[in-house]
Order: C-alpha cells, then structure tokens, then sequence
C-alpha cells in the first residue's frame, strides 16, 4: 500500500490539469506550462480541484510506480505555481561567480574560469559573488543545474572550500600531524 500514492493532489486556483487518452498529463501555471508521459499501468483521473492516482494491479513494478507517480505530479504542480529554487554557496578565498549574460562565469581557482551555459526554463542569480541561485518551474532540471555547478568545484573536507548547497554541513577531517 503506498501512502504517497494514495495522497490527493489539490489543484492551486490558476493552475490547469489536463490528462489525455495516451495518459500524457498537461500541467498550466501562472509561471509556465509542463507536460509529461506516464505509464498506462497507473490510472490519473482529476475530479474538480483534486487529481488522485490508481494502480491497475498489484504486482511490485506497479506499486513502485504508483508513488513516483504521484510524486512527479505533485512536483509539476507546484512548480508552474510556485516554482523551486537552490542556493548555492561559494566558501573559498578568491572563489567567485557572475552573470554575464546568459553564461554563468566562475572563478574557483583553477587556471582558467569555468563558463556555464544556462539553458532555457531556468534562471540563475548571483546575488553576491559567493551566492548562486539556480531557479525554474521543472524540480528535475534545477535540481541537474545546481548539481552540475556544484561539481565544477566539491567542498573539500580539510579547509571546506568549494561550492556547497546552502545549508550543507561539510564534514571536516583532521590535518597531517608531525612525527613525534
């Protein structure tokens, strides 16, 4: 029995949801539009404000479905309302980052600056030159930006330097000592 999946989804005034035959699920939002594919083997029926998910048998696959489902479209309907949003911070001397245009440039103390394009249906900010703020409508695609920008430069456990989401505790390791 899967609790998320048997959760009600309320649909937010402003927000559209519109499931065709193919059971392709079309969410509209004041601040965009997503659409997505499901699996047939779940059923996705909207009654007035309320969406709820059906499993069609009992076999395992189904019910691990029946959650992510559900969960998938929890995420789209949120995101054409509200939309998600990462922070990232920059912990290091001389590490920085800037907007320029549509490329987010990075200083992180390598040789030469990293370039990171920022694709279409996200927006990132830089606040301050030690802020990131990667936002957009899709959980999945700021989610993949923010964890891409986080990898150009991993916290270190000695010092703590890199790129961290905010909020993140990074484990520090204790230094060489000398020999006695």
């Amino acid at each position: 029995m899967s609790r998320i999946g048997n959760k009600t989804i309320t649909i937010p005034a402003g927000c559209e949801v519109t499931v065709s035959d193919s059971n392709e699920v079309t969410v509209k939002g004041p601040k965009g539009t997503l659409s997505r594919q499901f699996s047939p083997l779940i059923e996705i029926k909207v009654e007035g404000a309320e969406v709820n998910c059906k499993r069609a048998n009992e076999a395992k696959t189904t019910k691990q479905l029946h959650g992510t489902t559900r969960a998938l479209l929890h995420n789209m309907i949120v995101g054409t309302t509200e939309g998600f949003k990462k922070t990232l911070e920059i912990v290091g001397i001389g590490y920085k980052a800037e907007m320029q245009g549509k490329v987010l440039n990075l200083s992180l103390g390598y040789s030469h600056d990293i370039n990171f394009d920022v694709e279409d249906g996200l927006t990132i900010e830089t606040p301050n030159p030690t802020t990131i703020i990667v936002s957009g409508i899709d959980k999945q695609r700021v989610g993949e930006a923010a964890a891409q920008i986080r990898g150009f430069r991993k916290p270190e456990p000695y010092k703590g330097k890199g790129i961290r989401y905010k909020g993140e505790k990074v484990a520090h390791k204790e230094g060489k000592t000398a020999a006695a």
